[in-house]
């Protein structure tokens, strides 16, 4: 039986022909977990408009999404690389900065980076940090130490735990993370050196449950997994989920002592948008203090809006792997884009391991 992969299957849907959009609707390709429900029904309440969100779990969806659906979005929230993607690809329109006047909330650390000098074209949203979340009794019940990726690539600590990892289903963030475990940046891009990560990776390969983008925090807070490779604000929701549901078990999560990604999210308006107008007064909105300390609230996300922090709930504030301060920062790294070469080549990697 052909079997069509996710993607591959989401492209061929988009490409058929649907209704066009409403008037007044608003559409968003947004990640899981990534804007609290009462923010979105106060913005539909605001513009008397409707909001029309769609998820994604990965970068390459995204962009393949756009791709395949020209002008069906109006908001997008890529990371940095992607963005620096999307500008390569000249898919995005030139910000209105006279339309964001709540531009002036971010934190400068988070304005003017490499991927968009001057915000000619992205206005920060969120950021998520990629580490480890995992189930505390278990961790320590087995002895396994928790503030390395060794615990997801030293197959002598695997073995204690085998059956029961999981790593995202994403070929740069599993990379980074391999490079990242033998002292490498997180951008190298150096054939040997990734190479040497492909290595890493197959020799766990082995013990890991599954490759997992969408579901793994929920397979966390149940206790199916008991450690896994993923975004800071799902290793939240997983503890706050492990909470509610009266666990015998905490799900804790930290920054790996070798470092790890920083992924700052920002929102977009691709070239074609059918409403830039609608586009404009949500991105405002997002940018609105009260609106960003109530995605944090809500999803766990770091925020680099300066005036939200006070607004955010202290356990989450200061928690250093949801809001680094400047010792954790200093071990982070924001993912560069790749080129087309780099894309070719890791595509063959990320092939050689799935296969093995």
């Amino acid at each position: 039986m052909c079997r069509v992969s996710r993607i591959g299957l989401l492209l061929l849907l988009l490409a058929l022909p649907g209704r066009a959009p409403a008037a007044d609707e608003l559409r968003l390709l947004n990640w899981d977990n990534y804007l609290a429900a009462e923010s979105l029904q106060r913005f539909e309440t605001h513009c008397k408009c409707r909001v029309v969100q769609e998820l994604i779990f990965d970068n390459d969806e995204l962009l393949a999404r756009l791709s395949a659906a020209a002008g069906r979005y109006d908001v997008l929230v890529p990371t940095g690389n992607a963005v620096q993607a999307l500008i390569r690809q000249r898919a995005l329109a030139l910000l209105d900065r006279g339309k964001l006047p709540n531009l002036k909330n971010i934190d400068a650390a988070y304005l003017d980076t490499p991927f968009d000098r001057g915000n000619r074209y992205s206005a920060p949203y969120a950021y998520t940090v990629t580490l480890i979340g995992y189930n505390e009794q278990k961790m320590r019940q087995l002895g396994v130490p928790v503030d390395s990726w060794a615990a997801i690539f030293d197959p002598q600590i695997l073995a204690r735990i085998d059956g029961k990892v999981s790593v995202l289903d994403s070929p740069r963030e599993l990379l980074a993370a391999a490079l990242k475990y033998l002292g490498y940046s997180a951008n190298e891009t150096s054939e040997a050196r990734w190479k040497e990560a492909r290595d890493v990776i197959v020799r766990a390969r082995p013990y890991w449950a599954a490759f997992n983008a969408s579901t793994y925090m929920k397979e966390l807070a149940a206790g199916r997994i008991w450690l896994a490779h993923g975004y800071s604000n799902d290793m939240f929701k997983a503890g706050r989920q492990a909470r509610s549901e009266g666990r015998d078990f905490t799900v804790s999560f930290g920054v790996p002592k070798e470092g790890a990604v920083l992924a700052l999210d920002s929102m977009v308006i691709p070239r074609n948008a059918p409403r830039p107008d609608l586009a404009h007064l949500f991105i405002n909105f997002a940018l609105d203090t009260g609106t960003s300390a109530e995605l944090s609230n809500a999803t766990g996300s770091g925020s680099p809006n300066r005036e939200a922090t006070k607004h955010v709930a202290p356990d989450i504030a200061q928690n250093t792997a949801l809001f680094p301060d400047k010792a954790t920062l200093a071990r982070l790294e924001m993912l560069n884009d790749l080129d087309g070469k780099q894309r070719r080549d890791l595509r063959r990697l990320w092939a050689e391991i799935r296969l093995r």
